[in-house]
């Protein structure tokens, strides 16, 4: 699996790069996002939800699991951490098999519904404003967003 890897240096240049990403998205589309608390997965989130026409505030699902949010396509924000050692499904292939762009916090708890294709995102810590955004495409069109994203 290749790896693609972008710095930022500000939080507003990790909203632009989301930004640019959800205009290569299509409706089905399953987005993972991974990273330390306060890494910048709402940021990005919010650069998403910006480049789908969400004109609502987007936050943290963390008490709700998911939010749902009207844009252009819909956006399913999606914090499962909750569901940890639970096999609990909520009904996951309504939202990966919708209309909608789905993005997943802490996957690795709801690992056996997510799709094989989808693209997996980490957020690190470079320092104070720096993140360092890796991108893991599975699936040929992620890998082609991914490399129209990094051109």
């Amino acid at each position: 699996m290749s790896e693609h890897r972008i710095e930022t240096h500000t939080e507003e240049e990790t909203r632009k790069i989301a930004i640019r990403l959800a205009n290569l998205l299509r409706p089905g589309d399953v987005i993972t996002l991974e990273g330390d608390l306060g890494a910048g997965k709402t940021t990005f989130t919010k650069g998403i939800a910006t480049g789908l026409g969400v004109k609502r505030v987007v936050n943290s699902p963390t008490y709700t699991i998911i939010k749902e949010y009207e844009g252009e396509l819909p956006l399913y924000h999606m914090d499962v951490y909750r569901l940890e050692d639970s096999d609990e499904d909520i009904g996951f292939s309504e939202y990966f098999d919708g209309k909608g762009i789905s993005i997943v916090e802490w996957a690795q708890f709801i690992e056996e519904y997510l799709p094989e294709e989808r693209l997996d995102i980490k957020i690190s810590y470079l320092n104070e404003q720096a993140r360092l955004i890796e991108l893991f495409p599975k699936g040929n069109h992620f890998t082609w967003v991914v490399s129209s994203l990094i051109g």
